[in-house]
């Protein structure tokens, strides 16, 4: 793969936040410039094989996670957190279905497990991580939860790297792009602390009768917009380097993973952002070696678009709410951007009044968990996960 290197990188304390970097070309030879960087098959790889991708799936159709499992790349490890429906319409069975005869075909090694499965609970709870818990000791619905989830089974493998990829994809070769865009900014990193947010090309949307390219979504625009906004109220100077708020598909070194806080809902991607910036610039860590090190950021955007289910009006509105919420009651805000974050989601027709911009729930770091208890007591009580090879 042969990549743009970043052209402009703005510093935030021990953080660095890189410009958007194009792909030039997907297959290449290993190139070393000042301003394109190539990968060899050999590079990719090396990388690859030090990775687990973690697919958390809600109640999808299944020729779409179908396509998801095929693209990934050989070589890295798979994990699955489904979310899905079970009882009388037993999706989250049809789910495993398809992965026992994947892995039977394939061999490619992919995980399992339910995200409602009460051997997740007890694990939580005795390890003291029941900030993830609901009122009944079952994990809570919701992505970030999911993705806690496939952080835990990563490192149960092993993995120095995981990447996310979401399960609502209708072009599978594109999730093909995605990892490989992983290791290529992953490779690249200075820092054992560092993460990939990829910046899809287009959007693409049916107008009548015609797909119709778009360069943004909705919410992305709005998100990406906001989040500068908040740099420039800390730094003084405007800002558009932010242009992957709501990056669903990213990767991490673990080494960061573990140090991360996340917040729950649709918010997860935004936050990691907020985050960061609110622990590592302005705050005073207790991760001392991140600061030594450094953060990086890489944002790269894809050759291929992206075209997922969409979900409506409704399903945009929270998303644009919960992602300008963690903004809102982020502590490096101000009151003017306080009040302009109001007047956004008032003129979208979200809210009505300021009262409505709730909170979201933040989940600490999982660095505190005791990774060999947990795996001892998921082996125990159990119902659903399954380990293929």
């Amino acid at each position: 793969m042969l990549i743009e290197l970043p052209k402009h990188t703005e510093i935030f304390g021990c953080i660095k936040i890189h410009e958007v970097q194009r792909v030039l070309k997907f297959e290449s030879e290993e190139v070393h410039s000042e301003l394109l960087r190539g990968f060899s098959k050999e590079e990719m790889e090396e990388i690859l094989n030090r990775m687990t991708i973690v697919v958390p799936i809600k109640d999808e159709k299944m020729h779409l996670l179908d396509g998801v499992l095929r693209s990934i790349p050989l070589g890295c490890n798979i994990v699955v957190v489904s979310n899905s429906q079970r009882g009388e319409k037993d999706i989250f069975k049809m789910e495993r279905d398809l992965i026992s005869d994947f892995y039977r075909v394939t061999k490619h090694p992919i995980v399992l497990i339910h995200q409602k499965d009460p051997g997740l609970g007890v694990a939580f709870k005795e390890v003291g991580y029941e900030y993830i818990l609901d009122e009944t000791g079952f994990v809570r619905n919701g992505k970030a939860e999911g993705m806690i989830i496939g952080l835990l089974l990563a490192k149960r493998i092993g993995s120095d790297y995981v990447g996310f990829v979401d399960a609502d994809n209708y072009i599978p070769c594109s999730v093909n792009e995605y990892v490989r865009l992983y290791c290529a900014g992953l490779s690249i990193s200075n820092t054992p602390y560092s993460m990939v947010r990829l910046h899809w090309r287009y959007k693409p949307k049916v107008i009548e009768d015609r797909l119709y390219f778009r360069k943004w979504g909705r919410v992305s625009e709005i998100t990406n917009r906001y989040l500068n906004m908040l740099l420039a109220v800390q730094t003084g100077f405007e800002t558009n380097i932010i242009k992957t708020g709501n990056a669903g598909e990213h990767a991490m070194t673990m080494k960061l993973a573990e140090i991360m806080a996340f917040s729950t809902g649709y918010s997860i991607e935004p936050y990691q952002l907020v985050y960061l910036l609110e622990e590592f610039w302005k705050g005073e860590t207790k991760f001392k070696e991140a600061v030594t090190s450094g953060i990086e950021v890489y944002q790269i955007e894809t050759l291929n678009p992206h075209i997922h289910e969409e979900k409506g009006d409704e399903h945009i509105k929270e998303m644009l709410l919960q992602s300008l919420a963690t903004i809102y009651h982020s502590k490096l805000s101000n009151e003017k951007l306080r009040n302009d974050i109001v007047e956004e989601l008032k003129r979208n027709g979200v809210i009505k009044r300021k009262t409505e911009i709730k909170k979201n729930e933040i989940m600490p770091p999982i660095n505190s968990i005791d990774i060999k208890e947990f795996n001892k007591l998921l082996d125990e009580y159990s119902e659903t996960f399954i380990m293929y090879g």
